[in-house]
């Protein structure tokens, strides 16, 4: 299945490939096709099995855990970030900024801070734009009621999601620096 809001960004290239095909430009059109199936893959949205617990809100490698967990999504991830778990979306807040590399910035990026009020208090996530990532889609307002794993949004071509929980002595984060993980999966355990 392809993402919210990116069925237009897939079907650009198909078209071209189509009218060229037709002009008999083939070198051109088979590039395009080439662009279309990138695409497809790139814009795929896949179905995530919801784990227990508090679930990654994206795919991608852990770059830090503890009270803020940052996951670096590269160009294979799927790149629809999920609600980690269930509450109402009480503030959005959009910042611009640079387009600096996403595994290296350090606050300076576009992003957008999404706060949930949750069953342990406020939770944050943030979606940040990386150097190709151009845009931050979101599929949620303020005020809705989400269930955990429920889409939020996905960050176009490559980014980072950060995680920010509230102080609580009662989480556990069972994933480590380093590690591989996916939407969806259990990052930390609570009482």
């Amino acid at each position: 299945m392809i993402a919210k809001k990116c069925i237009h960004i897939v079907a650009v290239p198909l078209v071209a490939s189509i009218i060229f095909l037709l002009l008999r430009f083939y070198f051109i059109s088979s590039f395009f096709l080439l662009v279309f199936v990138f695409f497809l893959f790139f814009f795929r949205d896949t179905y995530r099995k919801i784990e227990d617990s508090i679930i990654s809100p994206a795919d991608g490698i852990v770059m830090e855990n503890g009270g803020k967990v940052a996951i670096f999504m590269n160009l294979w991830n799927v790149h629809v970030n999920r609600a980690p778990l269930s509450g109402k979306i009480l503030e959005m807040r959009h910042a611009a900024g640079r387009h600096s590399p996403a595994f290296m910035e350090k606050g300076e990026n576009e992003r957008l801070s999404i706060t949930m009020e949750t069953e342990i208090g406020m939770v944050k996530v943030v979606q940040i734009a990386g150097i190709i990532a151009r845009r931050i889609v979101s599929y949620v307002k303020e005020g809705d009621i989400v269930k955990k794993g429920d889409e939020i949004g996905i960050v176009r071509f490559g980014s980072k999601v950060e995680l920010y929980m509230p102080d609580n002595t009662d989480i556990d984060i069972i994933i480590k620096k380093g590690d591989k993980i996916k939407a969806g999966q259990t990052i930390g355990r609570y009482k």
